[in-house]
């Protein structure tokens, strides 16, 4: 199976529609997302939550280095549910699981070094991404797997990105390694009305709390039109893939119940859900509780979102190797206006193609992982690699002014 996930994801079919008449003048935008696989600095941290502060406040609840806890105000060892709701008005410190796991000290012996070419590679396939329909870099991008706001205010300096002048929309989450998802978005073509965080709840087997990522919610104008981004990296199939998925079925319902929010207060909003899913298109998560459905004439009031990664799916296309059978867990959800039956320019952005980006340089070439995405570790070992999931984009397209 192995020898076949790199083949399969350089089949870069992702269009939903037919090509676009020739001479066709158009505006493009590129919106994607990937998992950077770990972007942490070297410093152990903790959560550091301030519930005196307003919720949603990035004061609330922040990564800081382990050596500055002594000096701030802590009212208690909190051994309580973490949620916004439990911790306001409390001053209390959080211990990652692992913190130590991405530092000089630990097994990998995390150092600047590979700090900075890991900053430099997730750079340069952001900047890549979308680039040979657009022309530039993506205008918008979620991160997965980041350790905190820094790492990203880190990663868009790189010389590869700072050009763009990305802004970045960040939200520590109560995830038990402390890793957390964001956006960055190009100045001059995103402009921001409101950012959220919302929490999924979900227990284990023995009806325990688990902490996952939350799903960071984003609006605003892009390119003037009114569009909202949903981004998700749902609970893993530790464990086994049935006995985890009411977790990722938890997930979808939050997930199902902002997108259908942002719906009802207007209905013309474009909405886009991305991220990894940890789950297939086919997944019942997906077709029971999102209801997202992968077939535009399937499209209705009851079923009003697009999987654009379906088609690709039943191509055989996938996104990592997971307990070494491909699978598509990097997917894109659009609403059902994204939809155009005939991909001609219109006067607003409509979808032109969805792919699972895969160049040369991001497979692994040799090995017992030949043809998997070309991960950045190989248990400790620091390979000089990209990911262990390729990365996603949607290519939005709309008639030149």
């Amino acid at each position: 199976m192995k020898k076949y996930l790199g083949i399969i994801a350089l089949f870069l079919v992702g269009s939903i529609c037919a090509q676009q008449s020739k001479g066709q003048l158009r505006k493009v935008a590129v919106v994607g997302f990937l998992n950077v696989e770990n972007i942490w600095d070297t410093i152990a941290s903790a959560d550091y939550i301030d519930g005196t502060k307003a919720v949603n406040n990035p004061a609330f609840h922040r990564s800081i280095p382990m050596d500055s806890i002594k000096y701030l105000p802590i009212d208690e060892e909190y051994k309580g549910v973490w949620n916004d709701s439990n911790l306001k008005g409390k001053r209390v410190v959080r211990y990652q699981g692992n913190n130590e796991e991405f530092t000089p000290k630990s097994a990998k012996n995390y150092n600047t070094k590979i700090y900075k070419t890991k900053l430099a590679n997730e750079a340069k396939v952001i900047s890549e991404m979308g680039a040979k329909y657009s022309g530039t870099a993506p205008a918008i991008v979620g991160l997965l797997e980041v350790e905190n706001r820094q790492v990203v205010q880190d990663l868009i300096k790189e010389p590869a990105l700072a050009k763009y002048d990305y802004g970045v929309v960040h939200y520590n989450s109560y995830d038990y390694r402390g890793i957390d998802v964001a956006f960055i978005y190009q100045k001059r073509r995103f402009t921001p009305s409101n950012s959220l965080k919302k929490e999924v709840v979900i227990f284990n087997e023995e009806g325990k709390r688990e902490y996952t990522r939350d799903i960071l919610v984003l609006t605003g104008m892009l390119d003037n039109e009114k569009v909202a981004f949903f981004l998700n990296h749902w609970p893993s199939r530790r464990g086994g893939e049935a006995i985890s998925l009411p977790k990722r079925n938890a997930a979808a319902a939050v997930l199902k119940q902002q997108m259908d929010s942002v719906r009802a207060l207007d209905p013309n909003t474009k909405l886009f859900a991305m991220g990894d899913f940890n789950d297939d298109p086919v997944s019942s998560s997906f077709k029971n509780v999102l209801k997202a459905v992968g077939n535009p004439k399937d499209l209705s009031e009851k079923t009003p979102y697009l999987n654009l990664m379906y088609p690709l799916y039943k191509n055989g296309v996938a996104s990592l190797a997971y307990q070494d059978a491909p699978n598509l867990f990097d997917q894109i959800i659009v609403s059902g206006n994204m939809y155009n039956p005939n991909n001609e320019a219109k006067k607003e952005y409509s979808v032109y193609k969805a792919e699972i980006y895969a160049p040369a340089y991001l497979i692994t070439k040799e090995g017992s992982y030949k043809g998997y995405p070309f991960r950045s570790w190989a248990g400790d070992k620091f390979t000089g690699g990209y990911s262990d999931h390729f990365p996603a984009f949607v290519v939005l397209q709309r008639a030149a002014e």
